[in-house]
């Protein structure tokens, strides 16, 4: 007998026997089953390692528990908002009829109150953002909440730590959250300076025992900064020089943020608590009134805060954009620089752009990741051959995450069109119900169209045969990129 054939057949059959086992134990949807396996079976050893760091769920004991009197306050204020609006369809309010499906879609499954009159500025430049950030948090005399997947230890992270110090020297609370993945390279002590003058700074769910505990897969993806409870920025910006344009590998980098003042900075707020709970529940915080002002703003933007996570099964934002893709009459333009849908929203832009809605999804034109990238054109390509308008942006690296549906409803987050932002990480959008903003960010698309290029499905087949398999070999593990 060949000893090293039956030795080897017996590996090759318990490797096979394992990896269903590993992937059938938990349940997920069945095109990350089939990716999971495909890297198991045909990468023993190194497949199983990958899985034990970036394949497991994440337990959801006890992560954004919520104390049984304040949930009961949400809920009495929710069921007063349900009756408010069913009442109301006066398109003045900014809540048209159509409008009101994607309200309730998001007060229902994600508790997501709708605010009124808030005044939004929109922000895709860094400097301008970092500008203006930066001002605001030199004003700031309270509080200084601050959570990023990026923050990193060049000019512009250090300019921000600074200013936090003297902040916190001057006795305003400090409070920052950051994902130690997405600010890979930069050691706890960076923050030790902060922490001296009685600031505060943690990776986001980090546990002790990262080969026991630890869910590298599960990235807090949110970008919030609220100051003093009055003022909020959310979007697509890290802190890092390449935001501003530094890094000769991206050029010039196009994204999209908002400053936010009113009442939708309290859901915000709201976020990063139960984050900031989620993270040091040695030093949780309450929900009370010195974190939610009453700010009395004369703005013309309705807008919802909503987030999502691995920590629920309901998928909010994902189950936003379809309800916006599938209410879309006229015009549907989305920005993001990863497009790997999964089949709902293939499917979904499939029939928008045959129903003769304008369709337009603006990517990169350069990979920030390769194997995200390749599988980005590969949805692009299919995208293309059923007619929606494909642009590659080419003025730098374009990040921004927005949707922008007909006249009045629009949609700026933390969020991509991918897998990813659906299922894995941590993410918050606003999704805001307003014809001026509305108008705003399709002038926005309008101008980076200037600077893109139509891509159609011949370009697409024009495409070298190496290239090609390299798509549709990402295409493959597209689940779990």
């Amino acid at each position: 007998m060949n000893w090293a054939h039956f030795i080897l057949e017996s590996i090759v059959y318990i490797n096979a026997v394992l990896a269903f086992i590993t992937v059938f134990r938990e349940p997920r949807d069945i095109s990350a089953t089939w990716a999971w396996l495909l890297v198991l079976v045909f990468l023993p050893v190194i497949g199983f390692i990958a899985y034990a760091f970036v394949g497991r769920r994440l337990p959801k004991n006890r992560l954004f528990q919520i104390q049984e009197q304040e949930q009961l306050q949400l809920d009495e204020r929710l069921a007063l908002q349900r009756a408010e609006l069913s009442s109301e369809r006066n398109e003045a309010d900014g809540v048209t009829a159509t409008a009101l499906g994607t309200v309730n879609l998001f007060i229902e499954s994600d508790q997501a109150f709708l605010t009124r009159n808030n005044r939004v500025h929109i922000i895709s430049d860094g400097k301008v953002l970092f500008h203006q950030l930066f001002e605001d948090i030199e004003r700031a005399k309270q509080s200084i909440h601050i959570e990023f997947y990026t923050i990193y230890n060049d000019d512009i992270g250090n300019e921000l730590l600074d200013l936090l110090i003297r902040k916190a020297k001057a006795g305003v609370s400090v409070r920052v959250l950051y994902d130690s993945w997405g600010s890979m390279g930069v050691r706890p002590k960076f923050y030790d300076p902060l922490r001296a003058v009685g600031g505060e700074a943690y990776p986001f769910l980090q546990t002790r025992s990262a080969l026991v505990d630890f869910r590298l897969n599960f990235r807090d993806h949110r970008k919030i900064v609220v100051i003093d409870g009055a003022i909020g920025y959310t979007g697509g910006f890290n802190v890092g020089d390449q935001y501003l344009g530094r890094d000769k590998k991206f050029g010039y980098w196009r994204d999209t943020h908002l400053r936010i003042v009113g009442a939708g900075v309290y859901g915000l707020q709201s976020r990063f608590i139960r984050d900031w709970n989620a993270t040091s529940r040695a030093k949780p915080l309450s929900v009370t009134n010195d974190f939610f002002h009453i700010t009395k703003v004369k703005g013309e933007t309705n807008m919802q805060i909503v987030s999502s996570g691995p920590d629920s099964d309901k998928e909010q934002i994902k189950m936003g954009y379809l309800r916006l893709i599938n209410s879309a009459q006229k015009r549907l333009w989305i920005q993001s620089p990863y497009l790997i849908p999964d089949d709902s929203v293939l499917d979904a832009l499939r029939v928008a752009a045959g129903s003769g809605v304008d369709v337009r999804i603006m990517i990169p034109s350069k990979p920030d990741h390769a194997f995200v990238y390749r599988a980005t054109e590969y949805y692009a390509k299919q995208l293309a051959r059923n007619g929606v308008k494909i642009f590659k942006y080419r003025n730098g690296f374009i990040h921004s995450k927005t949707m922008v549906v007909d006249d009045g409803v629009a949609s700026v987050g933390s969020a991509n069109l991918d897998f990813r932002s659906f299922k894995l990480n941590f993410e918050v959008n606003a999704f805001l119900y307003d014809p001026k903003v509305t108008a705003e960010l399709a002038k926005l698309f309008e101008s980076d169209m200037r600077v893109s290029e139509l891509t159609t499905y011949d370009a697409f087949m024009q495409q070298s045969l190496w290239r090609k398999f390299k798509q549709t070999f990402s295409r493959l593990l597209s689940p779990i990129l």
